[in-house]
């Protein structure tokens, strides 16, 4: 079957995009999706989003999200950056009210996003719950992340990240499913580096959104600043918030959202 796709990008972590308003790929199969994921054979990405009609009420449309091995997922915050701004461009704005805000459904929650000049702003589900533990703190921002907190003086780049990762990505604690797995130093109390081994690309990605947002709020934990510039090895975001005791509430997430090409593929 001959197919057309758009590639995009938010700060590195990049997607396959499908239209899929007309229901077209609704029967898109875990081999498929790992094949146009795929980077030597396929046209390659962290992952693929399928744009699609919604079923919710006061939306525009439904975003379904599926890792780089073909799993689906609940959420993917550069995902959703990128889907917004796919939306707004396949559909020369229709899906975008007053000021450039739509407001769509995952399979985690209702979000609103406004998109501006290739920069898309995504309000993210709130979190409820932050544990702490002996490496970092746990929570779930749309996905599960582990935020391993690095020394000051430490490196990112010192981090061996594909071989100490997945052993938190596999920990008992954590199954069935595995987390996401972040590290991060704290630069100034409101700027953060960030690194991140996601699960279903089991590997590193060059910036997480969901991962980001974790991490922004496990080190607010230290600094109590409630916004943060993020640095990731794709780009930079932002993340802003408000708490209340171990609650998150208004959280955002901000950064660019890119298309890179477009094309044609046999699957």
């Amino acid at each position: 079957m001959e197919i057309q796709f758009e590639k995009y990008q938010g700060a590195g972590n990049d997607f396959v995009m499908l239209n899929n308003l007309d229901g077209r790929f609704d029967d898109i199969t875990t081999e498929q999706i790992a094949f146009l994921c795929d980077r030597r054979f396929g046209i390659g990405g962290d992952g693929l989003l399928l744009l699609t009609p919604s079923d919710v009420p006061d939306t525009e449309f439904r975003m379904v999200y599926y890792n780089q091995d073909g799993s689906r997922a609940s959420f993917c915050g550069n995902g959703a950056r990128c889907i917004c701004a796919f939306a707004s461009a396949v559909t020369d704005g229709a899906m975008m009210k007053k000021g450039n805000y739509c407001r769509f459904v995952a399979d985690d929650a209702i979000h609103t996003a406004r998109v501006a000049d290739g920069w898309v702003d995504l309000r993210m589900v709130d979190v409820d719950n932050v544990t702490t533990a002996v490496r970092g703190h746990f929570l779930n921002t749309g996905v599960p992340h582990f935020v391993c907190t690095m020394p000051s003086q430490t490196s990112l780049d010192s981090v061996d990240i594909m071989h100490d990762a997945p052993t938190i990505r596999y920990d008992e604690a954590f199954k069935p499913n595995g987390t996401n797995v972040n590290y991060i130093t704290i630069i100034n109390d409101d700027e953060i580096a960030v690194r991140t081994y996601e699960r279903g690309v089991e590997g590193e990605t060059l910036a997480c959104g969901t991962g980001i947002v974790a991490s922004a709020i496990a080190a607010s934990l230290t600094t109590n600043a409630c916004h943060f510039n993020v640095h990731a090895r794709g780009g930079n975001l932002t993340v802003d918030f408000e708490r209340e005791g171990n609650a998150f509430r208004n959280v955002w997430l901000g950064g660019p959202a890119q298309k890179v090409f477009s094309g044609i593929v046999n699957i």
